[in-house]
């Protein structure tokens, strides 16, 4: 169980260093507007995706057994192109993204939306080292593609449209071709009952926990440009990418941690196994962050371009809401495994209240810094509700929130699985 995790670990990493080589690149060509105007066309498509993943996302990969895969592919692609359309419709009124990128970040989304229902079905088919192997692929197609075009004296932001073409393209047609070599003809278990009723009762709460999560994490962008201009969003968001780089190890650990919980019907071992999980993380994520507070300044500015400045002011104050939410990775994924997702959908109401409170009276009087300020108290108040909740359900007393050995022998023996094989 723990090999998965360390292979989708591996290429989240390599996945992360290409994107931030990336943003490296586009701070020296296209300076901190640049980025800002870069981080509004992801927020675009991610928006865009909450909605296509009511049907199109992770419910995918719980009934790629259970129902014919043309009958599954048909329906997540209809969703998929009446969501572009509705989003096409809703970016004519509500300018979330600039006038002239609406069709870029519509056509994009599409895209991802179709290769995200590949990407589902393969996780379903427990095909994980494809499914990481093509989203290498996919970021390291975006590096290419953009640095050819920046080295080629194209160094706008149409470079980055073009290249973002170019990468959600390859992981359409890669994992278009993976389905169709071991697809259709695989055996299935019968069909339980309508497709549609499962695809939205497996994936409609989900989602809500997932879009108000998203709110929580990514309104303060907006807040940013709004408030203080596109050059600020830039600033704030190389900060928030860097210390969001401390969720690498938590979310890989989420993962197994999922299958561990949703298989199992020992409740003292799911919690001793969240607790396990939650203080890793934490330990891990409070690294990574000190590895960036101690990084000099000129550092950053030569890495990301000379606009970009104050980043390790700003990871300092983002740094304790980084460690809540590694935490908040490990109780998300204990109330999805026992059926209690409506946890995660309230702890993530809580931070988005939080957020809307905190980010309308710090951010216009502070900026990207009274939008990291207001990251933390809300992904505080999140986690501070999710820990609350599962020390009630679980009965656990305040020692077993430490350290313990009993935690480093169960580390021990999951790396000793990984290193044998097992």
């Amino acid at each position: 169980m723990m090999r998965p995790a360390i292979g989708t670990m591996a290429s989240r990493v390599l996945v992360m260093v290409m994107n931030l080589l990336v943003i490296m690149l586009a701070g020296h060509r296209l300076g901190a507007e640049g980025l800002g105007q870069i981080s509004l066309i992801v927020l675009g498509i991610t928006f865009i995706m909450l909605l296509n993943n009511v049907v199109g996302g992770g419910a995918l990969v719980y009934l790629a057994s259970r129902f014919p895969l043309p009958r599954i592919v048909g329906a997540a692609y209809g969703w998929a192109a009446l969501t572009a359309l509705l989003a096409y419709a809703v970016l004519q009124v509500l300018p979330l993204v600039p006038a002239e990128l609406v069709v870029h970040v519509v056509l994009l989304a599409l895209i991802q939306s179709l290769y995200t229902v590949h990407f589902g079905l393969l996780l379903g088919q427990q095909r994980i080292g494809l499914y990481n192997g093509i989203a290498v692929v996919q970021a390291l197609v975006l590096l290419v593609v953009f640095a050819a075009q920046a080295q080629g004296g194209q160094a706008d932001l149409q470079a980055y449209v073009r290249a973002s073409y170019a990468a959600f393209g390859s992981s359409l047609v890669l994992s278009a071709l993976a389905l169709a070599r071991k697809g259709a003809g695989m055996p299935r278990q019968a069909a339980e009952g309508s497709l549609w009723s499962a695809i939205f009762r497996q994936g409609g709460l989900i989602q809500v926990a997932n879009f108000l999560q998203l709110l929580n994490y990514r309104l303060a962008y907006y807040l940013v440009e709004a408030f203080r201009g596109t050059a600020a969003l830039g600033i704030y968001s190389v900060a928030n990418q860097l210390a969001e780089s401390a969720w690498v190890a938590p979310k890989s650990l989420g993962t197994v941690l999922y299958a561990q919980v949703s298989n199992s019907r020992d409740a003292r071992q799911q919690r001793d196994h969240t607790l396990t999980v939650a203080k890793a993380s934490v330990a891990f994520s409070g690294a990574v962050v000190l590895v960036a507070l101690l990084l000099p300044e000129p550092l950053y500015q030569a890495l990301f371009g000379a606009e970009v400045e104050g980043i390790p002011g700003l990871v300092l104050l983002l740094g304790p809401g980084i460690m809540a939410m590694a935490a908040s990775q490990a109780f998300s994924h204990y109330f999805s495994g026992t059926g209690r997702n409506v946890h995660n959908a309230v702890g993530s109401g809580l931070g988005l209240v939080v957020t809307l409170l905190a980010g309308y009276l710090l951010i216009p009087r502070w900026g990207a810094e009274g939008a990291a300020i207001t990251a933390t108290f809300a992904y505080g108040a999140n986690v501070l509700y999710q820990a609350v909740v599962f020390v009630r359900i679980t009965d656990t007393g305040l020692r077993q929130l430490w350290f313990t050995r009993a935690d480093a022998e169960r580390l021990q023996r999951a790396w000793r699985a990984v290193r044998g094989g097992k």
